[in-house]
C-alpha cells in the first residue's frame, strides 16, 4: 500500500513540475525531460541538452512529433536503450525501448488523438501555431499556449512516461 502512495505522489508530482517547467522555461522536450529526471533522481544534463532542438515538433515549427512525447522516449531510453559500447546488440536490448515508445505512442492517442504537434495544438487550441514566427507566438501565448495548453501537455507527457518507467522497474522508487 505504501508503494502504491509514493507512485500516486511521484505521478502527482511529474505532472507538477512538468506544467511548471514549461510555464516558467519553455521548451517541452526539456521540460520533460528535466520533470521526468527530476521526479525520478535520474538526472542526465546530456539527455537534456540532446532535447533542445526537438521543442514544438522539432526546431519550433510544429510540424514534427510533439516534444513531450519525444523528450519522454529520450528518458525511457537513457534508462533501458543500447548503449555505444554495444552497438551490435545481440541480445536486441533497442526492442525494450522500442516497446516502450509505443506504449508511450498509445497513452499519447489515448489521451490527446495523436503525437503530431501541430494536431494537438488543433485540438487544444482550435488551430496550429507556428512558434517560430513572433507574432503567431504572441497569438498561441494569448489563447494560453503556456498557461493551461502545452502545460498540461508536457504535465501529463511527464507523468506518463514516468508511469511507464515505474510499472516497467527501470528505477527503483524513489525516496521521499
Amino acid at each position: 500500500m505504501q508503494a502504491e502512495r509514493r507512485k500516486k505522489e511521484l505521478l502527482e508530482k511529474a505532472y507538477k513540475l512538468g506544467f511548471e517547467y514549461e510555464k516558467n522555461y519553455k521548451g517541452c522536450s526539456q521540460c520533460v525531460i528535466a520533470a521526468i529526471q527530476d521526479t525520478l533522481g535520474t538526472r542526465d544534463d546530456r539527455v537534456f541538452k540532446a532535447g533542445t532542438g526537438l521543442a514544438a515538433g522539432g526546431g519550433l515549427t510544429g510540424i514534427g512529433v510533439c516534444g513531450g512525447y519525444v523528450g519522454g522516449v529520450m528518458v525511457l531510453s537513457q534508462l533501458c536503450g543500447r548503449e555505444r559500447s554495444n552497438f551490435e546488440d545481440p541480445e536486441r536490448i533497442r526492442f525494450k525501448s522500442f516497446d516502450l515508445a509505443k506504449k508511450l505512442i498509445d497513452e499519447f492517442v489515448r489521451e490527446f488523438g495523436t503525437i503530431i504537434c501541430r494536431d494537438i495544438q488543433t485540438i487544444k487550441f482550435g488551430r496550429p501555431y507556428y512558434i517560430r514566427d513572433l507574432e503567431d507566438f504572441n497569438k498561441f501565448e494569448e489563447a494560453g499556449g503556456h498557461d493551461d495548453k502545452c502545460t498540461d501537455v508536457v504535465g501529463k507527457a511527464a507523468k506518463m512516461a514516468v508511469k511507464l518507467i515505474l510499472d516497467e522497474d527501470l528505477v527503483a522508487l524513489p525516496k521521499k
